[in-house]
């Protein structure tokens, strides 16, 4: 699917390590010099007109050639039948192999090497005893090197019985053609020197290193007072709330979500996200990635946002802090994973201390972050939790041209809660890493997800998201029970407790995501999902019931390739990100009024050229937070993206 089929293209500007630049110019200089000669062809199958071209390709393709040996090049084929170990003998005649007819494509090429000196041939080629030439079978490098051998060794031969009424004449043309020959080897000459520069200048010959970087241009307005669940966290970034039940004094209970009011628009910013790619290979098939990170995002629609809701509506993934709860303008590790064929490379394993999963499951074309429909609530599900980063490994199986199955299992490490005094609550952070909660009993994921491509023009995919969500622990002294941290749902959507202000136990989630793209013409598609999430809720007060919050989500967009230039892409989408149809009692951040927040986002990515983009973008949240009486949240962004 060209450009699109991307997600992220830095995360597949992957490219696998290629063999020094000096070598590949001697293998061009060698394959130019094998086909001015055009003896050598005649060497090749008979059955595959294209031969010619696969060795050509097959001689550059590194990869290839690594992943084999010379006993597996020089293993015999089933064509063989057993005659491994039958002898070459020299042919004066193509009439002398039984396996080659005139009409065969390369049958004047044959004669012509085939054939002794009185039938105008070089008489240069060897075949089997049995008379089979077997031109359909794979050839070693030896045996092309003997081949090429002797008849270069004939045309030798040739050149020294040359009467000088020919030997004129080829003079003659080599003083007519002298200029032609002086300007190609000057062009040789200096094609030699930029290469040696280039080699000498290079990064490296098994590691690759690309970069993405963004200036984001924000801003964003609201039609009026905006409703927000929960209580401003002071010096945080971005900009969130923490969620809280407001307490009745008279009855000594916790009753409705803290609700606060916004009333100032939060000013324009100018921000930056940074991303350096190393991409690395030992075995030519396999990819050894580390992603480092810093940014200073701080989005002002995200003063806007209800707890449970940070950074969400439209913003787009880039005016962010890729590498949060770090401080702005740190460098941070965002991605180290190591991928690997396994058995075949139809089945690929990646494992890493950190793995990304939104860079593997409930992707789509049209709402990659670096080209598509980018808005943190369109990326990707908004109730699936598939953007947290985790420890662990997960495989990649191609079942068949039209069948693709991932599955894995992360235990998340993104230190999530370090924005709500993580010293107090999560000392040491939620990861793996941590001896306090460990690679499984944290949280952690388990996905799988099966994808059908029907056709190369369409794809449709189901996840299913099992989520692990460890309760955080109550601060020193405070008896266990009570209200200190009502903890979020689903990858920071949604915050829930008992219901009366009290904690609740580990949640087990389940989610299931549809999701699909169709692109309908060159110019034209429709994309979408459709996801549930179903979370247990299980209070530590014995004398408060549990319950499960259902909550649903929708997206639906249209996208235009190559809108206005080739390479573009428009893309126009609305999102419902938050949708509850069951458990709104336990909800203390996210539910607001019962309202229905519906998001609609348009993007346009214009390249200016290969390694420069604009992506202007404008979304419009109604009903935010959930609250019906809330009038529309509205942001602008222009982002300046390069990529190199």
């Amino acid at each position: 699917m060209g450009l699109y089929s991307v997600p992220f293209q830095i995360q597949r500007a992957i490219a696998r390590p290629i063999p020094p630049l000096s070598t590949r110019f001697s293998i061009r200089l060698r394959q130019g010099c094998s086909a001015i000669l055009g003896l050598s062809l005649g060497l090749l199958a008979l059955e595959f007109p294209a031969h010619s071209q696969a060795l050509d390709e097959s001689a550059l393709d590194h990869t290839a050639y690594q992943a084999g040996s010379v006993a597996e090049a020089a293993a015999p084929s089933a064509e063989l039948d057993g005659l491994a170990v039958d002898q070459m003998a020299q042919v004066t005649s193509v009439s002398q192999l039984a396996d080659v007819s005139p009409g065969d494509w390369a049958y004047e090429a044959l004669a012509y090497l085939a054939n002794d000196e009185a039938q105008g041939g070089l008489d240069c080629l060897e075949g089997y005893p049995s008379g089979l030439y077997r031109g359909g079978q794979a050839m070693t490098r030896y045996e092309f090197a003997a081949g090429l051998a002797a008849c270069l060794d004939a045309v030798t031969g040739r050149l020294e019985q040359l009467d000088p009424e020919a030997i004129a004449r080829i003079e003659a043309l080599q003083r007519e053609f002298a200029p032609e020959l002086a300007t190609l080897g000057d062009r040789l000459d200096e094609l030699e020197a930029a290469v040696s520069e280039l080699e000498a200048n290079q990064f490296s010959t098994t590691l690759r290193f690309n970069t993405l970087a963004s200036f984001n241009f924000s801003h964003a307005f609201a039609g009026g007072d905006i409703l927000a669940e929960g209580i401003t966290v002071p010096g945080v970034s971005p900009a969130a709330r923490r969620p809280a039940r407001q307490f009745d004094l008279q009855t000594g209970q916790f009753g409705d979500p803290v609700v606060e009011t916004v009333r100032d628009d939060p000013s324009t910013t100018l921000s930056y996200s940074t991303y350096f790619v190393f991409t690395g290979s030992f075995q030519q098939t396999d990819e050894l990635t580390m992603i480092l990170a810093m940014g200073n995002g701080d989005p002002p629609a995200s003063a806007f946002s209800s707890a449970g809701f940070t950074s969400s509506f439209g913003i787009p993934y880039a005016d962010s802090n890729p590498v949060t709860p770090l401080s702005p303008n740190s460098v941070g590790l965002f991605e180290l994973k190591y991928a690997f064929p396994l058995f075949s490379e139809d089945f690929r394993l990646v494992v890493g201390p950190r793995i990304l999963p939104f860079r593997h499951f409930d992707q789509n074309p049209f709402t990659n972050i670096v080209f598509g429909s980018s808005g943190l609530n369109f990326y990707q599900s908004t109730l699936a939790g598939n953007g947290l980063s985790g420890a662990g490994g997960l495989f990649e199986w191609t079942l068949s041209p039209q069948w693709l199955l991932r599955a894995g299992y992360l235990s998340r490490n993104d230190r999530s809660q370090q924005i709500f005094d993580e010293p107090f609550i999560s000392p040491g952070g939620d990861g793996p890493a941590n001896p306090r909660r460990g690679f499984f009993n944290g949280n952690n994921n388990i996905l799988a997800e099966l994808t059908y491509s029907p056709s190369f023009n369409a794809n449709i995919r189901l996840l299913y998201n099992r989520s692990r969500l460890e309760a955080p622990p109550p601060f020193p002294g405070v008896p266990e029970g009570l209200a200190v941290f009502p903890f979020l749902l689903t990858s920071l959507r949604g915050a829930v407790d008992d219901g009366f202000g009290g904690t609740v136990d580990d949640i087990i989630a389940h989610n299931f995501v549809l999701n699909f793209d169709w692109a309908l013409s060159p110019r034209f598609a429709v994309f979408g999902r459709y996801s549930f999430s179903t979370s247990e809720i299980d209070p530590i007060n014995p004398l408060r019931e549990g319950g499960n919050v259902e909550v649903q989500a929708f997206q639906l967009g249209f996208a235009f390739p190559d809108l206005g230039k080739p390479g573009a892409l428009g893309t126009l989408a609305a999102t419902i990100p938050f949708d509850v149809t069951d458990g709104e009692e336990f909800l203390v951040g996210g539910y607001g009024d019962g309202g229905t927040q519906v998001d609609v986002l348009a993007s346009y990515y214009f390249p200016l050229n290969d390694n420069v983009g604009l992506v202007p973008m404008f979304f419009v949240s109604f009903n935010p937070n959930n609250f019906s009486e809330n009038p529309p949240v509205y942001s602008i962004i222009l982002r300046t993206q390069f990529l190199f």
